[in-house]
C-alpha cells in the first residue's frame, strides 16, 4: 500500500512540474556545459578535471527533461536507474531525494556520474537525441551532481536491507561488478563477504582510473555505504591461493560471485617488446594509482621518461598518456592504428587529452622497438596505415602502407591494446567452462557459470568493458543467485 501511495504522490508532483513549464520552454533551454579546471593548471596535477555543476546549473538542466510517458532513457541504462524521477527531484530542489532514488538501483552513483559513457547509453536514448535531434539531457552530469551533493551534505542515505537470512555468499573481486553484486545481495538479507587480492578495496576504480578523473575519496564514500549495509571486506586475499573455493565452502559459503576483472595485459608481440622502458598500461597505472610509484622516495618508482608514447586508443590509453604528462613528460603521444573517428575512448577524454597537449598519431602502428646499448628503449619504428574494408566489429580495418615506416625518438612506451582475465580462477576450477579468450562462459540472462553455485560478471566475462556494464552484470547476477538459492 505504501508503494502505491508513494507512486501516486510521485505522479502528482511530477504532473505539477510538467505543467509548470510548457515543453516549448523546456526544449528551448540549452544543454549545460560542464565546468572544468583549466588545461594549464590541471595537466601538471591530479586535481579533478570536471569540477561539477552548481545547484543553479543542475536545476536549469533538470528543467529540460520532458518526463516522457515511456522514458527510453531508463532502458538505455544497464542498471535501470529511474532517470525521470531523480531528475525531477533535482528540478524541485530536492537533491537528497534525487540521490536516494539513484541508490535504489545504482550502488555507485558518484562513480557512474563521472566515468560512465552516458552518451552511448541513457543519453543516446533520450528523446532530445532520438526524435528532436538536439543535445540530450545531461543525465550523467545530473547523476554526479546529486551524488556529490549528498556526499558533501554529510546526510548520506543507506539503502534498506532485509532481515538477515544467515546465508553466506563470497564475492571475488571488489571492482564495480563485485561491489554492485555485494550491495544488491546485502539488500536481500544475505551475509556477504568480498575478497580482494590487493591491499585496497575498489578494483579498477582505484588502480585503473586516475584521480584526475575519479578521486579515491569518492570511491571510499560509496564503499562505506556498503559497509553500513553489512558487507564485509577482506583485502590481501587471493581466492585460489590464500584459500581455495573448497576451503570457503567448508567455511559455510553457499554461493560465489566472480568479478575479478581482466588484469592480464596483452602485448603486440613485435620485435624489441622486452626492452627496458616498455610497460603495460595495467602495470603503469596500478603502480602509480595504487602503489605511489610516482612519489618521491618510493621504494619501487615507475619509469616514466620525458618522451612517452602510449599505444592504443581506448579510455585506458587516455588515462595513461594524461598520467604521463602529470609525471613530467615533455612529449606525450598517442599512437593508434585507426583514425580519430574510430577511436573507442570517450569523446570527452579525447578532448581533455588534446587540451592538455597530448599529440595524436592516428593511422600509425608500431612495428618495432629499438633499444640503446643498455637495453633501454630509445626509438619506435612506426608504419603508416590506411583504412580498408570493415572488420567483424563494423569498423574499417587498418591496412599497412608499404614503404611508409619511420622512426620516433621515445624513452618510455605504455602498451594499452587490451587485457585478458587472470587465469587463476579457471585454473582453480578445472570444471569451469571458459572461452578461447579465457573469459568465463555464463548464461547471459542469469550470469550463472557452468558451476551452478558460481556466478560471474564484469571483465572476467566480457574481457574488457565499461564500469556500468560490469555493474549491470552484478545486479543481474544478484537477482538470479537469489532465485537459485531459494530453489536449492
Amino acid at each position: 500500500m505504501e508503494e502505491i501511495l508513494k507512486h501516486g504522490r510521485d505522479a502528482a508532483w511530477r504532473s505539477e512540474l510538467r505543467k509548470s513549464k510548457k515543453n516549448k520552454e523546456r526544449t528551448g533551454i540549452k544543454r549545460v556545459k560542464m565546468p572544468e579546471a583549466l588545461p594549464d593548471k590541471r595537466k601538471h596535477s591530479y586535481i579533478e578535471v570536471n569540477t561539477g555543476l552548481t545547484c543553479e546549473q543542475a536545476v536549469r538542466e533538470a528543467e529540460r527533461c520532458l518526463d516522457c510517458p515511456e522514458p527510453s532513457c531508463i532502458t538505455g541504462c544497464p542498471v535501470e536507474i529511474n532517470i525521470p524521477t531523480f531528475i525531477k527531484n533535482i528540478e524541485r530542489n530536492n537533491f537528497l531525494e534525487a540521490a536516494r532514488v539513484l541508490k535504489e538501483t545504482s550502488t555507485l552513483p558518484a562513480v557512474c556520474g563521472r566515468v560512465c559513457p552516458q552518451e552511448k547509453q541513457c543519453e543516446a536514448q533520450c528523446i532530445y537525441h532520438v526524435k528532436l535531434k538536439k543535445e540530450p539531457v545531461a543525465i550523467g552530469y545530473l547523476e554526479r551532481f546529486a551524488a556529490d551533493y549528498e556526499q558533501q551534505s554529510g546526510n548520506i542515505s543507506v539503502p534498506k536491507t532485509a532481515p538477515s537470512n544467515g546465508i553466506k555468499i563470497a564475492v571475488i573481486g571488489s571492482g564495480p561488478a563485485g561491489l554492485t553484486f555485494a550491495g544488491e545481495t546485502a539488500k536481500l538479507g544475505y551475509d556477504v563477504t568480498v575478497f580482494e587480492a590487493l591491499h585496497e578495496i575498489g578494483g579498477v576504480l582505484k588502480y585503473g582510473i586516475p584521480e584526475f578523473r575519479l578521486p579515491n575519496r569518492i570511491v571510499d564514500v560509496e564503499i562505506e555505504s556498503l559497509v553500513k549495509m553489512g558487507v564485509k571486506f577482506e583485502t590481501n586475499f587471493i581466492v585460489g591461493k590464500t584459500a581455495t573455493f573448497d576451503d570457503l565452502l567448508k567455511e559455510g559459503f553457499k554461493a560465489f560471485f566472480v568479478g575479478s576483472g581482466a588484469g592480464l595485459p596483452r602485448f603486440m608481440n613485435i620485435r624489441g617488446e622486452n626492452l627496458v622502458g616498455i610497460l603495460s598500461s595495467n602495470e603503469y597505472l596500478t603502480r602509480i594509482n595504487l602503489m605511489g610509484a610516482s612519489t618521491k622516495g618510493c621504494d619501487t618508482p615507475v619509469l616514466s621518461g620525458k618522451r612517452v608514447a602510449v599505444i592504443g586508443g581506448g579510455n585506458t590509453a587516455m588515462d595513461s598518456v594524461r598520467t604521463a604528462l602529470r609525471l613530467g613528460a615533455e612529449r606525450a603521444v598517442i599512437i593508434y592504428r585507426r583514425s580519430l573517428e574510430e577511436m573507442p575512448a570517450r569523446a570527452e577524454e579525447i578532448k581533455h587529452a588534446m587540451e592538455e597537449g597530448v599529440e595524436f598519431l592516428t593511422l600509425n602502428n608500431p612495428v618495432e622497438y629499438i633499444g640503446d646499448e643498455h637495453g633501454k628503449v630509445k626509438q619506435i619504428r612506426v608504419q603508416k596505415m590506411e583504412l580498408g574494408e570493415p572488420d567483424a566489429s563494423g569498423r574499417r580495418s587498418p591496412v599497412p602502407v608499404e614503404g611508409s615506416e619511420y622512426l620516433i625518438d621515445i624513452d618510455t612506451v605504455v602498451v594499452s591494446v587490451g587485457v585478458s582475465p587472470n587465469p587463476l580462477v579457471s585454473q582453480s576450477l578445472p570444471q569451469l567452462a571458459t572461452t578461447r579468450w579465457g573469459t568465463l562462459v555464463v548464461n547471459n540472462n542469469t550470469m550463472q557459470t557452468s558451476i551452478p553455485q558460481l556466478f560471474a560478471g564484469g571483465d572476467i566475462v566480457r574481457g574488457g568493458a565499461t564500469v556500468i556494464l560490469a555493474m549491470g552484470d552484478g545486479r543481474k547476477a544478484a537477482a538470479a543467485m537469489d532465485v537459485y538459492l531459494k530453489g536449492v
